[in-house]
């Protein structure tokens, strides 16, 4: 466990490794500056390797764990209306509850009421970022509990990804130029630390339960098309308000 453990560490170091010299090399080479505050950001560094190991280490001692066991225990429940039910309810439960969503939303909340889309009271404001977290929130649900279905019945991945591009593209065409940049960015905000793990190990795990299913061709995906959805929905958010 120690060994392993200092492996991740290094791992860590190493990934992060290329980031350290970009910042090194264009601050004291291009912009001919010593590194403000050295033991500060040596400190910080060491708190981001070890944070970046530990969480690894949680990912692969919990979150897969639990996203593959029950996404496994359902499947052999045999119950399909439970299991959607939890693939909605995880999409919008990790995604309403995401850090970055939250500031995006309060961000973009704030430009609306600066620039006369909604009034600039406290509650108006609450109200349209609120909105906001909640249509990406149950895009994603609809995108995990549609990835879900297409998983138990075999559908290929293009089948749902290429549609809904085109379906972006078509919106955009009619939503609001206030909205696009807001629904654009709405699909990166849902790959958030705990989303992804999770989702990935649900889809991983119910592949892997039904018989037929290929682990890596069925069992990955829904990220893709979580990510996809918010910008759909956010779009048609946009066009209602």
């Amino acid at each position: 466990m120690k060994n392993k453990f200092v492996q991740q560490l290094l791992g860590s170091f190493s990934d992060l490794l290329p980031i350290f010299v970009v910042i090194f090399v264009f601050q004291v080479f291009i912009l001919r500056q010593p590194v403000p505050n050295l033991t500060d950001i040596t400190i910080g560094i060491i708190f981001v390797v070890l944070g970046l190991a530990l969480f690894i280490q949680g990912l692969e001692k919990s979150l897969f764990p639990i996203g593959e066991t029950m996404a496994y225990a359902f499947a052999k429940k045999n119950s399909l209306l439970w299991l959607l039910i939890f693939a909605f309810s995880l999409g919008f439960g990790t995604t309403a509850a995401e850090p970055a969503l939250i500031a995006v939303a309060d961000e973009a909340a704030r430009i609306a009421a600066e620039g006369g889309m909604i009034g600039n009271t406290l509650s108006e404001k609450n109200n349209y970022a609120l909105g906001l977290r909640f249509t990406v929130a149950f895009s994603v649900g609809f995108a995990i509990l549609l990835g879900v279905i297409r998983i138990i019945r075999g559908w290929p991945l293009h089948y749902l990804i290429i549609p809904g591009y085109i379906g972006v593209v078509i919106m955009t065409a009619f939503a609001p130029d206030t909205i696009i940049g807001i629904a654009y960015d709405s699909g990166g905000v849902t790959t958030s630390t705990i989303t992804v793990p999770l989702v990935t190990a649900l889809g991983v795990g119910l592949a892997s339960a039904i018989s037929g299913r290929n682990p890596m061709t069925d069992g990955f995906g829904l990220i893709a098309f979580a990510s996809l959805t918010p910008m759909i929905f956010v779009m048609a958010y946009g066009m209602i308000l």
